[in-house]
């Protein structure tokens, strides 16, 4: 199976914007860094890469794509120790606050990829993983940037290949036109459906949601939040939202692979 690299409107390949470097680490963390990332990192060859030679004996598994400090990503990890972990991210002060936090809380399940996500996706076997989750992706808001956006036909059909059938992808972002964007692409993509399971139900937070921190201080601004997550096709899902903040707008639809169940 060929895979693209995700195109901008002239057809040329997508380059990859995702900010790289911020604040220096401090030495405590740098060191830390320096130590432990070495046996966290994943860095697949040319071929393709099987998710599951990472965790012989987990149950499920589960990727987040820019996990930004780590929050969720570790909460997870460490609700569910029988689910193996991989995070992407590319900003070295992401990347420093999940070693720190799985150095501090000695989580065993979680390994992390430091390069664009969509060269991981498109080494990943069909139906290898169990969930996929993309929160607060970079908006790019301005027209002329939104070919810079993660959500793409490209890497939606990506998602739907390598998630198994009936599972699901979950998306937030405080962003109104984004979330508006997604279910745009979503409806277009016959890999995946939008099923809410009734009226509302995507103003609904799913069950163990806990809000991050970059949500915690967007919220507090009064701004509004929406999240997504599909069902495949032939079989709807419970909607899944991020916040019980009733201030805040919740957008809960599952996000699911095609194909038989």
């Amino acid at each position: 199976m060929s895979h693209e690299l995700p195109k901008t409107r002239d057809g040329a390949p997508r380059a990859f914007f995702g900010r790289r470097v911020g604040k220096r680490l401090h030495e405590g963390q740098q060191a830390i860094y320096d130590a432990t990332l070495p046996d966290l990192e994943i860095k697949p060859d040319d071929g393709a890469f099987d998710p599951a030679s990472l965790f012989p004996e987990a149950k499920k598994l589960s990727l987040e794509i820019g996990y930004g400090g780590g929050e969720h990503l570790a909460l997870e990890a460490s609700r569910n120790p029988e689910t193996g972990y991989i995070g992407c991210e590319v900003f070295t002060g992401g990347i420093g606050k999940i070693v720190q936090t799985i150095n501090e809380q000695q989580l065993k399940n979680i390994t992390l990829y430091t390069d664009d996500a969509y060269k991981l996706l498109v080494k990943l076997p069909d139906a290898s993983l169990d969930e996929i989750f993309l929160l607060y992706p970079d908006p790019w808001p301005k027209t002329r940037h939104h070919k810079r956006r993660f959500v793409s036909p490209t890497t939606l059909k990506e998602l739907a290949r390598v998630l198994k059938p009936g599972c699901l992808f979950y998306f937030a972002t405080d962003i109104e036109d984004y979330a508006n964007w997604t279910l745009a692409h979503i409806l277009a993509t016959p890999e995946f459906i939008f099923a809410p399971s009734h009226p509302g139900s995507w103003h609904e937070p799913y069950p163990g949601w806990q809000a991050t921190r970059y949500e915690k201080r967007r919220a507090a601004k009064g701004d509004c939040l929406a999240s997504t997550s599909h069902s495949p096709a032939g079989r709807p899902k419970c909607p899944a939202a991020r916040s019980d903040d009733k201030s805040l707008m919740g957008v809960g639809v599952q996000l699911g692979a095609n194909g038989p169940i």
